[in-house]
């Protein structure tokens, strides 16, 4: 009990100060010492926990509950507030909606249903205390020295709004740890509309026409989210009986008819925290913001908290048709999808983002298909593509300082440019894609357990899907790999902040390749048994290890012997003729004149472009969410 407190209030105290306190270095040495006490304190919950089936903590509160009841007006008066002020009829509007709804529910349907375990853990609460505290704690670090050469960019004058935004970093983390820890629905609640509205902030951060657009979309569209998390709670309370998420879950896997809209409505709102089409044009939209609020809303909050639901209800996904439906057929369709739209995106934190919303349109798809095989997939896809993509929106934030540019065009020569944070790019984006890395074994279980399911729809998905992800991180790998000519090294002034969190995501990069079968027997198997209650068919211990040792030898082979090789004698470049200038790599030409060699990638734009896909993706995974519904309600009423 003592632990899970701490985790919810320390970050949230920081929080509070960081709010307050404007002196650089006292912020700094906040952040920092936050970011390390919260990484402890979660690595001190793991270690302590190894092996944990579910665990109730016996905790309630009539306090806690009203100051749920508070939060959510102060939320909906925020949301209002901006929305008048910015004149946005939808967003103030749905806050609105919401809030009656809710106040609606707290009145006349949550009193007298008891939850004595408020809070509980199990194994896969503890893979995302990991996530939220050591990722998310990383990328606040990082945020330090980033921070600093976005505030020098501002026009002269400007207000320095780091305090705000550094108190939101921390208060996300509080938000994340209610999510995971709370069995009470009703908290559970309050932490998802804290990340909704954190996050809507973190977008608007610069105020500009653009950020507050974006933030706007982000916000109306997890407001629908949030409204139909309530329809849940509605549902839960009135057919089922309960608010004890642990109850509910058990429920509905042994009664499915009595579960269905509570489920539908619940895997809704997943999806759109998800950003799962049609609701991806938000983390899409995110892309404005500072590239630490992009790395904290792909990789270790934000969209993990969707994800996270929907793996929590996969037992009941299982056997629950219309739900199960709405969600593999979303997920599926989203990860086909957005691997396509990413072939065709130069814009480094674009391709990120599409990537993003497809692994978790993968994850989304194991979640639904709800086998222990499955949410194994599913569990590790959520840890490698953490660990992964935080180091790549790390590493892009820090180039894009340093050369003035996030288009994978402008990356020519990055290895000699800025040659360890290259490396460290390419140790991310082959973790991504490339055999033996964490995240390909990940999608191997996830194709065995398509098959064993006999889902042949998601398996062309799937196969289609990882054709397009093989292109375009094959053609990323490529620039950044390129050694020639003789650029000026302009890494020598990144920030020792920046290093270091890049530093940390590339030692966890090795530690989760090198240690997924100890992961796997320590905290998924344990969760699958104790869920499930069945012993796990996946891959080998054996060709887990095998890929263990082989992630480790190519880790050491990029960190170390690539090292020897940027510091190697540098000579002219060859152009197959006459060189006239090797720095600009130009040469003589057959018509006597100078050309100069230039590589550029091929993006299809004609066949994925965004204008091609995205309309058709619209309208069909609406059309699925609407028929699930109208199916769900259907059902009940009969």
């Amino acid at each position: 009990m003592l632990l899970p407190g701490f985790l919810v209030v320390f970050p949230l105290v920081v929080a509070l100060l960081l709010f307050c306190i404007r002196g650089e270095k006292a912020r700094d040495m906040l952040v920092v010492g936050g970011a390390v006490v919260t990484a402890v304190a979660s690595l001190a919950m793991v270690s302590m926990n190894i092996g944990a089936s579910y665990t109730p903590l016996a905790f309630s509160s009539p306090a806690i509950d009203y100051l749920c009841t508070a939060i959510g007006v102060v939320i909906a008066a925020v949301v209002v507030y901006f929305a008048v002020r910015f004149k946005n009829l939808w967003a103030g509007g749905l806050a609105v909606i919401q809030l009656v709804l809710s106040l609606v529910f707290e009145v006349g349907f949550a009193h007298g249903l008891e939850v004595p375990n408020g809070l509980y853990y199990d194994s896969l609460t503890l893979l995302m205390v990991f996530i939220i505290g050591v990722i998310g704690s990383g990328i606040c670090v990082y945020a330090l020295g980033y921070m600093k050469d976005f505030q020098a960019h501002q026009p002269k004058g400007e207000k320095d709004r780091r305090p705000f935004f550094f108190g939101l970093m921390f208060l996300f983390l509080s938000a994340m740890y209610v999510i995971v820890f709370s069995n009470n629905m009703i908290w559970l609640f309050t932490g998802w509309e804290i990340t909704t509205v954190c996050s809507f902030l973190l977008i608007g951060y610069t105020r500009t026409e653009e950020a507050m657009r974006n933030a706007f979309r982000q916000i109306i569209m997890n407001i629908a989210g949030g409204i139909g998390f309530v329809v849940a709670l509605f549902a839960a309370a009135i057919q089922m009986n309960t608010l004890d998420l642990s109850v509910f879950l058990a429920q509905g896997a042994a009664h499915p008819e009595v579960a269905v809209l509570a489920v539908t409505a619940l895997a809704f709102a997943g999806l759109t925290k998800a950003a799962q089409m049609p609701f991806h044009t938000w983390l899409l939209g995110a892309m404005v913001a500072p590239t630490p609020t992009s790395a904290l809303l792909h990789s270790s909050t934000m969209v993990k908290a969707g994800v996270f639901l929907l793996v929590k209800l996969a037992p009941v996904l299982a056997v629950c048709a219309v739900p199960q439906a709405m969600v593999v057929l979303i997920g599926g369709l989203t990860f086909l999808l957005c691997s396509c739209l990413a072939i065709s995106q130069s814009n480094a934190k674009r391709v990120l983002a599409y990537s993003t919303i497809a692994n978790l349109g993968l994850i989304t798809a194991c979640a639904g298909v709800g086998t222990a095989e499955a949410v194994w997939a599913a569990a590790f896809l959520i840890l490698f593509h953490a660990i992964a993509k935080s180091l790549l929106f790390l590493c892009v934030g820090t180039a894009e300082h340093h050369i003035g540019s996030r288009n994978i065009e402008d990356m020519d020569l990055l290895f000699e440019r800025m040659p360890r944070l290259a490396r460290f790019m390419i140790i991310g984006i082959m973790c991504m894609f490339i055999a033996p890395f964490g995240m390909l074994l990940a999608k191997w279980a996830t194709l065995v357990s398509f098959v064993d399911g006999g889902h042949l729809v998601l398996i062309l998905l799937l196969a289609f899907g990882s054709a397009a992800t093989f292109m375009f991180w094959a053609k990323w790998m490529g620039k950044l790999s390129g050694i020639a000519g003789r650029p000026q090294n302009v890494e020598e002034t990144v920030h020792r902040s920046e290093w270091g969190a890049i530093v940390t995501m590339v030692f966890l990069v090795f530690v989760g390749c090198v240690g997924l079968p100890l992961i796997s027997n320590a905290l998924v198997e344990p969760y699958l048994l104790g869920v499930f209650n069945a012993d796990l068919q996946t891959l080998s211990d054996d060709n887990l290890w095998l890929s263990a040792f082989l992630s480790a030898l190519v880790i050491v082979v990029l960190l170390v012997g690539l090292e020897r090789t940027a510091k190697a004698r540098k000579v002219n470049v060859y152009l197959s003729g006459i060189t006239v200038d090797s720095d600009t790599r130009s040469f003589t030409n057959s018509l006597s004149g100078s050309t100069e060699a230039t590589a550029r990638n091929w993006y299809l734009d004609d066949w994925f472009g965004e204008g091609k896909l995205t309309k058709p993706a619209h309208i069909g995974t609406a059309t699925i969410i609407v028929a699930a519904f109208v199916c769900a309600i259907v059902l009940i009423l009969l």
